[in-house]
């Protein structure tokens, strides 16, 4: 059996995804690469194929129609046999270093007396054209380097949570937790950290810089513009991260306070797409996915609603869109994201 099962979604890849699976060989026989070719249109399949060649026992490719981000993640999950499960996307890369510090806590944790349910790491926001390149750690946040429970977590700011670049899952949880991502929608991620939160148990924090996160692509995901044009799907992400768990309803404390900030943070970033967009279509849009929450569970509406953020974004007439659009772009410059 793998200790490490490493999905790497391929759609139209052939330019990088070379690169990354270069930096995940460092891993040498622990790992087992997926690749999955996610119904790609250029020689991303001859790639794929002719990395599986080079290196049988540790690559796999797989072909499938096209599904999107979502469905590639599910198809890696039903193909890995390894211990853990972690996703690097295709113009992501991993450090090599890095990496070897994460495999040697695996190989101490996995089939041990305690099940270690999600193994976290630093991931470094690589944008393109960028001198300081701002990396998100979480040592104010977790424990390092030792088994702990959500009872010893600290509390984290507003905005600080885990992605699915910081993220390694137990790969038996992912399953007993039944994660399947929705096809042909973007902004996933959220829901792949999201939704198994409250069956992990157990955790490790690991203070390195593992994973590197591409931001720079005019067509990139994460682009403010695309992100606009694609609202309708940060809304249905947003929709179902509130279908599969109501953080109110969490009996642990910090579990319960952690999973309603990350909740209301993508709600942030689904309203402020909207106001920055600006037209009555998408300020519309906003009006419906509030009401949405609102007819789902009017508690979790008043929490939402009455924070600072919800406050903040909520605020009526031109002047307050203008308001919620300056806190984001500040909050964009400190973080460094999109």
């Amino acid at each position: 059996m793998k200790l490490l099962s490493v999905a790497v979604p391929c759609y139209n890849s052939e330019a990088y995804m070379e690169h990354c699976v270069e930096t995940l060989l460092t891993g040498g026989d622990d790992l087992e690469i997926i690749i999955v070719d996610d119904g790609s249109k250029d020689k991303t399949g001859e790639i794929a194929d002719r990395l599986a060649a080079e290196n049988p026992g540790i690559i796999r490719a797989v072909h499938q129609k096209n599904g999107g981000h979502g469905a590639a993640v599910n198809r890696g999950l039903k193909e890995a046999t390894g211990w853990y499960y972690k996703v690097v996307d295709s113009d992501d890369w991993v450090d090599p270093d890095a990496l070897q510090v994460i495999l040697e806590k695996l190989r101490e944790v996995a089939g041990g007396p305690v099940n270690v349910d999600m193994v976290i790491s630093n991931f470094v926001y690589d944008k393109a054209g960028a001198k300081r390149k701002k990396t998100m750690h979480y040592t104010m946040e977790f424990p390092h380097d030792r088994i702990f429970s959500w009872k010893d977590v600290y509390l984290a700011p507003k905005g600080k949570y885990l992605l699915m670049h910081s993220v390694i899952f137990r790969t038996k949880l992912l399953r007993e937790c039944r994660l399947v991502l929705p096809k042909h929608t973007f902004y996933v991620d959220n829901l792949y950290v999201y939704t198994p939160l409250p069956f992990v148990r157990n955790m490790v924090y690991l203070d390195v810089d593992f994973y590197h996160y591409f931001i720079g692509r005019e067509d990139q995901s994460v682009n403010e513009t695309v992100m606009i044009s694609r609202i309708d799907q940060q809304i249905l992400v947003n929709k179902l991260m509130i279908e599969s768990v109501n953080p109110l309803s969490i009996r642990e404390r910090k579990l319960r306070k952690y999973m309603f900030n990350y909740l209301e943070i993508v709600t942030t970033v689904s309203t402020v797409m909207c106001l920055r967009g600006g037209t009555e279509d998408l300020l519309q849009k906003k009006r419906e996915l509030w009401s949405y929450i609102k007819d789902k569970d009017i508690r979790l509406f008043h929490r939402l609603r009455n924070g600072i953020l919800g406050m903040i974004m909520n605020i009526p007439g031109e002047g307050g869109r203008k308001v919620g659009v300056t806190a984001y772009q500040l909050t964009q410059k400190l973080v460094g994201f999109n």
